[in-house]
């Protein structure tokens, strides 16, 4: 037996050890995040990760990373297709939560809030969102924060949907396609380096890009003056 094809048996033998029955009823989180993850030793594992990148920014809480390092795991060499196909589905799927958060309105998000009394902070939030679409789409689209929630209220706070879309790509391009690279060079070696410092490097990033546009900014106002 290869050392691919025993790297390969070990990390299917590991997730058929963590589903299944060994995990109590209640914890449907867990139950669910199994489910999802069982999918990458079927024939099914494409069509499953386009399901899942697909509706996890419209109503899903699981990220579609785990299954995107599944499949990757098992056929490394094909890994970038994996992350390039997740994330051409995940900015579709934010797309359609856009969509209706856009349809919903701000309106009627204040109203409802207001039910409860705070409308007028739930008015801020949008404005904040609105002044600060930029940063709010590309850290929802490249780190750990739920793109799920920012894709909604994107839409709830009318920004521009071709800047959604645009910067949505870029990112969650960058967040998929960085996991698919590392896997198509290490191999095994990825997924340590992912589940350790992946979303570090996604934070490092931003405040990187943060630091860069303000620079940008800076020589801006020095010769303009």
């Amino acid at each position: 037996m290869s050392n691919n094809e025993m790297v390969n048996r070990k990390t299917s033998d590991e997730r058929r050890a963590t589903s299944g029955g060994s995990v109590a009823w209640w914890h449907w989180h867990r139950r669910l995040y199994n489910w999802v993850v069982h999918w990458a030793d079927t024939r099914f594992g494409v069509p499953a990760l386009i399901v899942l990148a697909l509706t996890e920014p419209i109503c899903v809480p699981i990220p579609a990373d785990i299954l995107v390092i599944g499949l990757c795991l098992g056929k490394p060499k094909r890994s970038l297709r994996y992350g390039l196909t997740c994330a051409f589905f995940s900015v579709l799927g934010g797309t359609i939560a856009f969509s209706l958060g856009l349809a919903i309105g701000p309106d009627r998000v204040v109203d409802l809030f207001n039910t409860i009394g705070i409308g007028t902070k739930a008015q801020s939030a949008l404005d904040l969102y609105a002044k600060y679409d930029f940063w709010a789409i590309a850290i929802s689209a490249l780190t750990p924060v739920p793109y799920m929630i920012f894709s909604w209220v994107g839409g709830m706070a009318e920004v521009s949907l071709a800047k959604f879309v645009t910067v949505s790509i870029v990112f969650r391009t960058m967040r998929f396609g960085g996991e698919a690279l590392l896997f198509y060079f290490l191999g095994e070696r990825a997924r340590w380096l992912i589940e350790k410092y992946f979303n570090l490097a996604t934070i490092v990033v931003i405040i990187l890009l943060a630091v860069v546009v303000y620079l940008i900014k800076m020589l801006e106002h020095i010769f303009t003056v």
